[in-house]
């Protein structure tokens, strides 16, 4: 079994792989292929971190929890509100493009954030045991949710999601 710290990693590696595509990506059916592909894994990524790592995170109280974890779900809240604007216009148009660039843009710096702070910190903090334990969570979360059945894709308020997660 996989530890979830690498889990989430492989994820990333495949967000930055997916924004390169797109990159190459010619026409608005090659746009449109890559992009939804790409912006659904995003979707899922997040609502899987924020059901999975981010509780325990919130558990371990290692001092900068409760900081990384509002820092996150705004990530995530911009993330999925520039993934629901770039629905809004056609593919491949400035509107479109401007959209993409956003949850780029957003991503980018989560992905650092979680990579220089988040990870490491829950590595230092967590046994390997309940890492493994995660992992598990992780992969049976993407089962049970193909192509994000059954989850819907909404912001969430992060003090709120703080409190309901921090008992």
């Amino acid at each position: 079994m996989d530890d979830i710290t690498a889990l989430i990693l492989d994820d990333h590696a495949a967000f930055r792989r997916g924004f390169a595509r797109l990159d190459d990506a010619r026409g608005e059916e090659q746009l449109a292929a890559v992009w939804d592909a790409l912006a659904l894994h995003l979707d899922i990524h997040a609502e899987a971190e924020e059901r999975i790592l981010y509780p325990h995170l919130l558990k371990q109280d290692s001092g900068g929890a409760e900081e990384e974890t509002d820092d996150a779900i705004r990530d995530h809240n911009k993330i999925r509100d520039a993934i629901e604007e770039s629905k809004r216009h056609p593919v491949g148009s400035d509107a479109w493009w401007a959209a993409v660039r956003d949850a780029r843009t957003e991503n980018s710096e989560h992905l650092a954030e979680e990579e220089d702070e988040v990870l490491p910190d829950f590595r230092r903090h967590a046994g390997m045991e309940l890492r493994l334990e995660l992992g598990e969570r992780w992969l049976t979360f993407y089962g049970e949710h193909p192509s994000g059945k059954g989850l819907s894709f909404r912001d969430k308020d992060p003090q709120r999601y703080i409190e309901q997660h921090s008992e």
